[in-house]
């Protein structure tokens, strides 16, 4: 099957903490945990979760290996942005703080006034964009 609009996307990254990203991503933002694996102790091999809508052709990985973990690099261009297509709830961004999240200004100006962006625990960015989007 060739690329297409139809492919599903893995959006993956380190984490310092699952525990963490899952309270962040899943009780917090509302996605979905879609797998997860533990190592096992098994030198190589990682901790992984994955969280997403279930209906989504894409979801996010945070992979976590114990004996040799990767630092988490985000720049403050690093964004997943989510088009809410109008008002972006206070009592959402609430629960993303509750749960590791920190609300924060992005550099780019274009964010501050069409969304919101919280940091997530490994200190990745997420837009809460008030506008919608169509590729179509």
């Amino acid at each position: 099957m060739p690329v297409s609009g139809q492919s599903h996307i893995r959006i993956a990254r380190p984490s310092r903490d699952l525990a963490a990203a899952e309270r962040f991503w899943a009780d917090g933002l509302g996605l979905s945990v879609v797998y997860r694996a533990r190592s096992g102790g098994v030198p190589g091999e990682h901790d992984l979760l994955m969280v997403g809508w279930p209906d989504a052709s894409w979801h996010l990985e945070l992979v976590h290996e114990p004996d040799a973990p990767v630092r988490p690099t985000p720049t403050e261009e690093d964004l997943l942005v989510v088009y809410v297509d109008g008002e972006v709830p206070e009592e959402l961004v609430a629960r993303l703080q509750a749960r590791g999240g920190r609300r924060v200004l992005s550099p780019n100006p274009y964010w501050n006034e069409w969304g919101v962006t919280v940091e997530d625990p490994d200190g990745y960015r997420l837009v809460l964009s008030t506008r919608a989007w169509s590729n179509s």
